[in-house]
């Protein structure tokens, strides 16, 4: 480990705050999305340039000290935070750059999609990415990256042009199709740990709007994915058809909670009394199948996108079509 005379040193060479347990914003700084995630780091180091990343990385590889990347702190998993570890907080580099005329973009390490989504939407330009603006640029990237704008322009990977990384030994280098070409390859889909990613340079694509439409349906989903594959099958690339299997809420939830596919208030139930539909949507005796529903839905956003006028370049309005069910 390290002692209080290393720690100094360490703290030193640090333009951004250095946060350990006992500081009054230690809790805040290691939540993460995943509320389940409960992990105490030994360091916290808010990193506020790529020199701050430098010494960060050169400190964990000298000390042994494992190490976790925070950009969006959107993992699932929890992988931006670590127990009795330094935390690298990626947050205060949000810097983007975009150059309408190449169709390219410069992202720096810490940036969520909404971030890129701002500075992108003033010129008319957008890159696929997920589905949440609070997702890390980096995480999302790095894992392939898909989202309402995959079938169109392909995977946020398809796009990477090139990466600024840290590496292991403390050497920042860039990676791209004519620099480092094996470490582009590998954080393209390679792998993981191969260093940390403090900008990416991205393709941009023209895209004036998005029609976007969810379908929350009750029941047996095998109808509906028959539906579905069989509209993909002749739908335009502008179409984004997309399944989410949402599980139902417990039937025994506090009154107030919410059906995550209705939205309609649970009831409590009381000692005595039966209650079999407390939290369940009513089912209509005009309702149509999930299939009609999805094919109208369909029909709808085709129609939207064939009343604007479709330009020889490849600027059409993509469209995304969510499907949830219990």
């Amino acid at each position: 480990m390290f002692n209080e005379t290393q720690l100094q040193a360490y703290k030193a060479q640090l333009r951004g705050a250095l946060i350990q347990p006992g500081d009054a914003d230690y809790d805040a700084s290691r939540k993460v999305y995943n509320a389940m995630i409960d992990k105490r780091p030994r360091l916290i180091a808010r990193c506020a340039d790529v020199a701050d990343v430098i010494a960060s990385v050169n400190f964990a590889r000298e000390h042994a000290l494992l190490l976790a990347v925070r950009g969006g702190a959107h993992n699932g998993a929890g992988l931006g935070v670590c127990d009795d570890g330094l935390v690298l907080d990626l947050s205060a580099l949000h810097g983007i750059r975009v150059d309408p005329r190449a169709h390219t973009m410069r992202v720096e390490g810490g940036c969520t999609w909404g971030d890129v989504d701002h500075a992108t939407h003033a010129f008319g330009l957008a890159t696929p990415a997920g589905i949440i603006s609070t997702t890390g640029v980096g995480g999302l990237t790095l894992g392939g990256g898909i989202g309402h704008l995959s079938r169109r322009f392909g995977l946020t990977i398809d796009n990477l042009l090139s990466v600024d990384m840290v590496l292991a030994n403390g050497q920042l280098v860039t990676a791209g199709s004519k620099e480092n070409e094996e470490l582009f390859w590998a954080v393209r889909g390679g792998g993981g740990n191969f260093g940390v990613v403090t900008r990416f340079d991205f393709e941009a694509h023209p895209l004036r709007a998005v029609v976007a439409a969810d379908l929350g349906v009750e029941g047996d989903a095998r109808p509906i994915l028959r539906a579905m594959r069989e509209l993909m099958r002749r739908a335009p690339h502008e179409l984004t058809l997309g399944f989410m299997d949402v599980p139902a809420m417990d039937p025994n939830a506090p009154a107030g909670c919410r059906s995550p596919l209705s939205g309609r208030e649970t009831t409590r139930r009381r000692p005595g009394k039966r209650s079999p539909r407390s939290w369940r949507p009513r089912e209509s005796s005009n309702e149509r199948p999930a299939s009609v529903r999805i094919r109208r839905c369909f029909r709808r956003c085709r129609s939207s996108i064939r009343r604007r006028p479709r330009p020889a370049s490849p600027e059409a309005t993509p469209c995304c079509v969510s499907s949830t069910t219990s």
